[in-house]
């Protein structure tokens, strides 16, 4: 056999071989509670757009830089600790008849699908369940940066923010219709750490203690 079959021979086996090997999975990271925040801003009455903020969220992403179509988020989002920067409104949005936090403490968000859009922007197709309904609701996502962080203990981080427009009445939240908006815009500005032990509620156990944030960095 000439050297030009064998060549080809070698060539149709490896490109096989290529076709058949799994592509590389997606790095997977974990939501940095202390960085990331949820705001939102809804109507007050037709005098102003009121402001909350969340912190403390956490969650899972699934991410490869170069193909968005297999990103993959999970979150989860503690609504007691919602602030309208006034105690007692504070009380009012978490009560009963609005979020009703003492039964359903926290939001949640599953990704269903990702619609790239360009290197740096995407709509994430997912599911919200809050105050004990799910809908659907989708983000638009822009990434930030994904390098390693400047200071102790220099992990691989990676920041995005996004933003949403959801209907509070779709989750049964209609109390005070004529003082409260339907329409609520939500901005997030999120960071996610490189995490070996990040699971989604699907896979089991949640990230160990060893990947949680570690030091005072700012």
């Amino acid at each position: 056999m000439s050297s030009r079959p064998r060549s080809a021979l070698l060539a149709a086996a490896l490109a096989v071989v290529a076709c058949a090997w799994p592509a590389a999975a997606a790095e997977r990271f974990a939501l940095d509670p202390v960085h990331t925040r949820v705001a939102l801003a809804i109507d007050h009455a037709g005098y102003s757009q009121a402001l909350g903020t969340v912190s403390g969220s956490t969650g899972v992403l699934a991410y490869d830089p170069g193909d968005w179509s297999g990103a993959r988020l999970e979150a989860r989002v503690p609504l007691e600790r919602i602030d309208f920067g006034d105690a007692r409104w504070n009380e009012a949005v978490r009560a009963a008849n609005l979020l009703d936090t003492g039964r359903h403490p926290e939001a949640h968000f599953v990704s269903r699908r990702v619609e790239p859009l360009s290197p740096e922007r995407a709509y994430v197709h997912g599911e919200l369940t809050l105050r004990g309904v799910t809908a659907p609701v989708t983000l638009d996502v822009r990434f930030n940066a994904l390098r390693r962080y400047p200071l102790p203990p220099f992990r691989r981080t990676a920041g995005f923010s996004a933003t949403a427009t959801l209907s509070r009445s779709a989750f049964g939240i209609d109390a005070w219709p004529s003082l409260i908006g339907d329409e609520v815009e939500l901005r997030i500005e999120a960071e996610a750490f490189a995490s070996r032990t990040a699971r989604f509620g699907d896979e089991g156990a949640a990230p160990a203690a060893d990947d949680a944030d570690g030091g005072d960095a700012p």
